[in-house]
């Protein structure tokens, strides 16, 4: 299989792990869209959401509660999490993946004390 993100689960290319378990690992994005973009990458291959099985439902739920754990350890009060599906929805890299971005309010805060 040629997809990046199965290469970087298997190790195959470096990449830092922020954080990784049985079914998920969580790297920083190469092309951040906000001051802090993290993505939570299922360890399985599944395409996109559209090719989800009712099956997934528990795998998916881990996700975005893995993106919520690295966002109280980063201290975020607010962010965003993306899923995108398709290319018509933006998505990149067919594997499912979700974006987890933040960070504006701790840019914002120092700017004002300058």
């Amino acid at each position: 299989m040629d997809c990046i993100f199965c290469k970087i689960i298997n190790k195959e290319i470096p990449s830092d792990f922020i954080y990784e378990d049985g079914d998920v690992i969580v790297i920083k994005d190469i092309h951040p869209l906000a001051p802090i973009h993290y993505l939570i990458i299922l360890k399985e291959h599944i395409q996109s959401i559209s090719h989800l099985e009712n099956s997934h439902q528990e795998v998916v739920s881990k996700m975005i509660f893995t993106a919520k754990k690295i966002a109280e350890k980063l201290g975020l009060k607010g962010y965003k999490l993306v899923f995108n599906v398709g290319r018509e929805g933006g998505q990149v890299i067919d594997h499912l993946h979700l974006h987890l971005l933040g960070g504006w309010g701790k840019i914002e805060n120092l700017k004002l004390k300058i």
